[in-house]
């Protein structure tokens, strides 16, 4: 056992901590029948120092005045080029995360992101912005082995369920 792992760390005072900021996005799980199975899109970023891709479930802030459902779609087709219409509430993934303010201190965030199962309707990845670097379809077996991260996986898990199990 490494030297002091036994013993609780010393928490940071109130006022040593830097402040806390809430933040709210909504995203979408697109899918779509293909032959005799469901594939779903995802978005992935190149990240880290040799640029692997991460792929995650598109999301975005909500804007002022904007509802979770549009902005789920809204994001949807700006990171994707797709189009489609909400279907169900796949659920919540809260977390922390740390950023940079305005003034270059450290803010510790609280992020809450409502997911929604999407039935694709149209809608091309030529039409998409340019925030994720590739954007494309995955069987529901691939997509849940692909996601990076344990959160998003399950919500993949729980779409697979409500659209029945994929054969392959």
């Amino acid at each position: 056992m490494a030297r002091g792992s036994d013993r609780p760390r010393r928490l940071r005072t109130a006022s040593e901590r830097p402040p806390a900021v809430r933040e709210l996005s909504s995203g979408g799980l697109v899918y779509r029948r293909a032959g005799e199975s469901w594939k779903v899109c995802l978005g992935g970023r190149r990240r880290g120092e040799r640029g692997e891709m991460v792929w995650s479930i598109p999301k975005g802030h909500v804007e002022q005045g904007e509802s979770m459902v549009d902005a789920a779609l809204r994001e949807v087709r700006e990171e994707t080029g797709l189009v489609g219409e909400v279907e169900d509430t796949l659920g919540d993934v809260t977390y922390w995360y740390a950023r940079r303010g305005d003034d270059g201190a450290p803010v510790r965030v609280l992020k809450r992101v409502r997911f929604f199962l999407i039935r694709h309707r149209g809608g091309r990845f030529a039409d998409r912005d340019h925030e994720m670097d590739a954007v494309r379809w995955f069987s529901l077996a691939d997509a849940e082995a692909t996601i990076a991260y344990p959160t998003e996986q399950a919500l993949v898990r729980r779409a697979r369920q409500r659209l029945g199990r994929e054969e392959e």
